[in-house]
């Protein structure tokens, strides 16, 4: 059984709390793209915490956690991570953590060229979260990074990267930095690469045995279909392909086929970052959401906009991740509400739009809200449809109708035990 678990929208819609709730009835969880410029939140009877790198399945005792080939890695973030883990008494040790020989290496100078970049745009910035992800991610393409096989072959490595800094320093010196030196770059690899290098393995041999007896893959993905390096709202995206299509490539098993796919939406929209987000609401009414559903970024901190649930958005989402059932978030957070704001279709130059444009329309495209009943109850004791309100589940049938999917799982807290699965 191989499942992906997706974000329907712009990332942030819960994919971690669903990864750590769904994992206990996996063998394997692999992250299989992206890098640590999101995070994802996971509350449970350890505590709290935020992964950025590590796949959220890290948190079971019983789980095998692969970090796959489709990955950008930044070791210095990775190590602080497993560190922070190690603190909170949560165990990972190579029999636990596996990190593909394939997956990428972000470097400091990625995360310097990142900022420098968005320095430079200024006000027409992407809004990236500084991190170094899209010159990780063009740097793969261009074949002139490093890899994190080649951190066990430090001479081959020490060559390479020669060529590479040579090539690198023309751009820093660009933007007017000084150049780097080699010196200090392998001072960086060997101090955070140490602590990994028992990790690093052929993860596509591992995952293909695996498949082989019997056991069951969970592929968990960062960030949501509309921030998809194709398909999402270019060039407000990230840099990687965010689709489940992609899971099985990016994991390092390209031969499997999915079995079923989750997606994962909020039942309101939230977006950090720059670029079209038509639902946007502002104001008091915007204020008000942000802080019942806590909407800062996890990775960044950033307050994220928010909006009512976006119907063409999330039927866009539903389309090119090929869900097969949903899960809905964050529920309980509109429990303040007397009526909920639903986008339900967008006006484009006058002209009523019911489905998910491109480019310059989705540019100028404004949205059509209705308004649907509240059901004013605290949802959070709630564990089986019974207990949910009648205009809860009607909002919920709702939502089903118009993204043309069924929602089997909904979220009414942050806690692993906080849902109810709908029959």
């Amino acid at each position: 059984m191989i499942t992906a678990i997706v974000g329907i929208n712009w990332g942030d819609e819960g994919k971690g709390r669903m990864v750590d709730l769904l994992s206990a009835d996996y063998d394997i969880i692999c992250r299989y793209q992206g890098g640590n410029n999101a995070g994802h939140t996971v509350i449970n009877d350890k505590g709290k915490f935020i992964l950025n790198l590590l796949p959220s399945g890290i948190l079971r005792d019983n789980t095998v956690n692969v970090m796959g080939c489709g990955m950008v890695i930044d070791l210095e973030h990775l190590c602080g991570e497993i560190s922070a883990l190690h603190s909170k008494g949560v165990k990972i040790t190579p029999d636990t953590l596996k990190i593909s020989d394939k997956a990428f290496v972000c470097m400091p100078y990625h995360k310097q060229q990142d900022i420098l970049e968005e320095d430079r745009l200024g006000d027409r910035k992407y809004g990236s979260t500084r991190r170094g992800i899209s010159p990780a991610y063009g740097d793969k393409y261009m074949k002139k990074g490093i890899r994190m096989g080649d951190l066990l072959s430090r001479n081959e490595l020490e060559e390479r990267l020669a060529d590479i800094l040579e090539w690198k320093n023309i751009t820093l010196n660009g933007y007017g930095e000084g150049s780097l030196t080699l010196e200090s770059i392998m001072e960086w690899i060997s101090e955070f690469s140490k602590p990994l290098l028992p990790f690093i393995t052929d993860t596509t041999e591992y995952l293909n045995e695996a498949r082989d007896k019997g056991m069951s893959i969970l592929l968990e993905a960062q960030l949501g279909a509309l921030r998809d390096i194709d398909y999402g709202i270019y060039p407000y995206t990230t840099s990687s392909q965010t689709l489940a299509a992609y899971a099985p490539t990016g994991a390092g098993i390209p031969g499997a086929k999915l079995d079923c796919v989750v997606g994962i939406m909020k039942a309101y929209s939230s977006c950090v970052g720059e670029g079209p987000f038509t639902a946007e609401l502002f104001g008091d009414e915007a204020a008000a959401l942000r802080e019942a559903g806590a909407e800062y970024g996890a990775a960044t901190g950033r307050p994220r906009r928010v909006g009512g649930f976006d119907v063409p958005a999330s039927r866009y989402g539903v389309e090119v991740q090929g869900a097969d059932f949903l899960a809905l978030t964050k529920l309980d957070v509109l429990s303040y509400l007397d009526k909920i704001p639903v986008c339900v279709a967008y006006e484009i130059n006058g002209e009523r739009c019911d489905s998910f444009p491109t480019g310059n329309r989705l540019a100028i495209a404004k949205p059509v809200y209705e308004y649907l009943d509240g059901f004013k109850t605290d949802l959070t004791g709630c564990r089986k449809p019974e207990d949910l309100p009648e205009k809860a589940m009607d909002y919920i049938r709702f939502i089903e109708k118009a993204v043309g999917c069924p929602i089997r799982y909904v979220s009414v807290g942050a806690g692993r035990e906080d849902y109810l699965e709908l029959k």
